[in-house]
């Protein structure tokens, strides 16, 4: 039986409920909903990378990272990738951040699948990210 394993890059801080920032079993690596909150640092509580859509959907994106490669994996095996936005007005940018990220990392010839949908977040929070990755 293949083992479960979770992964919290040093990057992270510890999740405030009982989960994983990234589960990994086979080669099947899922990326639990990130935000963008800045690299963890020892006593200053998670920090939001700033007020903009642009700044918490890089960060965002550093933080799915993060984990993919914790995991083995890089954007290229991702195969789903899920958004959740507070705001729908923020659509149109959201869909220019990313694809200029995506183009500039010069990586995911070929995209993964893709849901965007509008929830709540804590205050401050604009983004979240989530993804599923392939390995092999």
């Amino acid at each position: 039986m293949t083992e479960k394993i979770a992964l919290t890059p040093k990057t992270h801080t510890t999740p405030p409920a009982k989960f994983s920032h990234g589960v990994k079993k086979g080669n099947i690596l899922q990326v639990a909903g990130q935000v963008g909150f800045l690299p963890a640092e020892e006593g200053r509580p998670p920090t939001p990378a700033g007020p903009t859509l642009r700044e918490q959907t890089l960060q965002t994106l550093a933080n799915v990272k993060a984990i993919l490669e914790e995991g083995g994996a890089s954007w290229d095996d991702v195969m789903m990738i899920r958004v959740y936005l507070t705001d729908t007005g923020h659509f149109v940018e959201f869909n220019e951040i990313y694809d200029r990220y995506f183009q500039e990392q010069g990586i995911m010839q070929t995209a993964p699948a893709r849901t965007t949908v509008y929830v709540g977040l804590p205050a401050g929070l604009l983004i979240e990210i989530d993804a599923l990755a392939v390995l092999g």
